[in-house]
């Protein structure tokens, strides 16, 4: 199991340390209720309480989520956003709904692991197996649908995951210690959003959060007819295992606001899931400035933006499509490509999405097209073939069970893909934290402009993903991201 030292979440709990929230759970045996180590509650005995590490394993041990604190809202563990090994790769499946989709049959086979061993290491770490953590997010979802739409309560167990009415009555009211009527009743109703069947949600982020400094990097790489932005709103489409969806994000302090259009309900614990890892929400903060700011340059840069985050994508795919677009090319001229060929081959977007018109092509798409069409060179529009054709024949995977490792084994075989191309793809399509990207022409020259050596990047370890974006923030103009072997 997590090792959780005691004295240490005591401490946390007793200064109601919020930089702790989403990293374990305090359950408190006298009451029954689990809370997250910030609750404004009165703080309770040392001995009354024992420490978990999330909702899974305190609902497993017959505790119930605090109405004040919302433990069920807290930011996610930032651990399975560093740690590679498959407790870490079976809970980013499970939180883009594997379970509910394919059961624990089906995320055992990504991992390639027997249901029995996957179970086993699950439970010694987490104190919860599979289910239990997919029940737990299901009880999450399903309470989000509750409040903030009107949605009909027999629809919202099927959306959320349950199996059956019964099942979603039994656990809401486990969990909350209220029945679903009465969490509507207390809800706030649903949010406004201007959208007809839209929700507006909100995704917390550990403070500090340059969230303006995020949207704007998503900005100013956004695909005509898939995203947009307005200095303000960034938009895009997204194809998610159940169908479309439209999604409008804005930056809050502590937070981003999510406005979700979705032509499926079920989608929606899916679509969070994924923006929180394109905002790499689940990230901490200071203990990534901290480690940077050891290095002096870096600390300035630190300082100048405090909580910049390393955004991940909501398609591992889409992104090495996009890196492999973008060899050679302006950040700019890498849009106006890929927006033709999103144009040419992308499904017709389902829901109502204004100036948004498309969603990405599927592999099978890209691999099944004349590659002399693509606007782009013989060269690279062949290397895009390849790869969208080892992805559509799975002989290279790239989803939240690849170990990026081996990911990187896999793309640098595909004749065309270089290492910044394949480090690329680690960083932004699986969200790896540790990524150099020193043969990237902005960092490059960033980095030469600052007096800093490329050459002993390893210093920055475990961080260099978040490294790199301070350097491409620092260069004007912006980073012209380009492959450079």
């Amino acid at each position: 199991m997590i090792d959780l030292d005691p004295d240490r979440c005591y401490a946390a709990v007793k200064s109601r340390d919020a930089r702790f929230d989403g990293w374990f759970v305090t359950a408190v045996r006298t009451t029954g209720i689990y809370c997250r180590p910030s609750c404004p509650a009165i703080t309770p005995r040392r001995g009354n309480v024992e420490f978990h590490p999330g909702a899974a394993a305190a609902q497993l041990n017959g505790f119930r989520a605090c109405k004040r604190c919302r433990p069920d809202a807290a930011p996610g563990s930032p651990e399975w956003n560093v740690r590679q090994d498959v407790v870490a790769r079976a809970m980013r499946l499970i939180a883009d709904g594997v379970v509910e989709r394919d059961g624990v049959s089906g995320l055992s086979s990504r991992l390639g692991y027997s249901d029995r061993h996957l179970n086993r290491m699950m439970t010694d770490e987490l104190g919860a197996g599979p289910l239990a953590v997919a029940r737990a997010q299901r009880a999450h979802t399903a309470r989000t649908l509750i409040e903030t739409t009107p949605l009909p309560l027999t629809e919202i167990a099927f959306a959320a995951g349950f199996g059956s009415v019964r099942q979603f009555n039994d656990t809401i009211r486990q969990v909350f210690a209220s029945a679903p009527s009465e969490l509507r009743r207390k809800g706030s109703g649903p949010t406004p959003t201007g959208v007809a069947g839209a929700v507006t949600v909100r995704l917390p982020a550990r403070v500090p959060f340059a969230g303006d400094e995020v949207l704007a990097f998503l900005g100013a790489r956004v695909i005509p007819g898939l995203e947009s932005w307005d200095g303000e709103t960034y938009r895009r489409s997204l194809a998610l295992p159940h169908g479309h969806c439209v999604v409008a994000l804005r930056a809050g302090a502590d937070h981003v606001a999510a406005t979700l259009s979705l032509e499926e309900w079920a989608d929606l614990g899916a679509a969070v899931h994924r923006l929180r890892r394109l905002a790499d929400l689940d990230a901490d903060p200071r203990a990534v400035d901290e480690a940077l700011s050891v290095d002096r340059v870096m600390a300035d840069l630190v300082r100048s933006a405090p909580g910049r985050r390393s955004p991940a994508t909501v398609d591992p795919f889409e992104t090495a499509m996009r890196a492999v677009v973008g060899q050679q090319v302006s950040v700019p001229g890498a849009a106006t490509v890929g927006g033709r060929i999103v144009a040419a081959l992308g499904d017709d977007l389902r829901v109502d999405g204004a100036d948004l018109t498309k969603v990405f092509p599927t592999p099978e798409r890209i691999a099944d097209a004349d590659p002399t069409s693509f606007p782009m060179p013989r060269r690279r529009a062949a290397t895009m073939s390849r790869a969208a054709a080892a992805i559509a024949g799975g002989r290279l995977r790239l989803d939240e069970a690849t170990d990026p490792a081996e990911a990187r084994v896999a793309l640098l075989c595909i004749e065309g893909i270089g290492p910044w191309t394949a480090d690329y793809v680690l960083m932004r399509g699986l969200g790896h934290p540790d990524v150099m990207l020193s043969t990237d022409l902005g960092v490059a020259r960033s980095a030469q402009a600052l007096g800093i050596d490329l050459g002993d990047g390893s210093r920055w370890s475990p961080w260099s993903s978040y490294a790199v974006h301070h350097l491409w923030a620092a260069e004007t103009p912006r980073p012209q991201s380009k492959e450079a072997s």
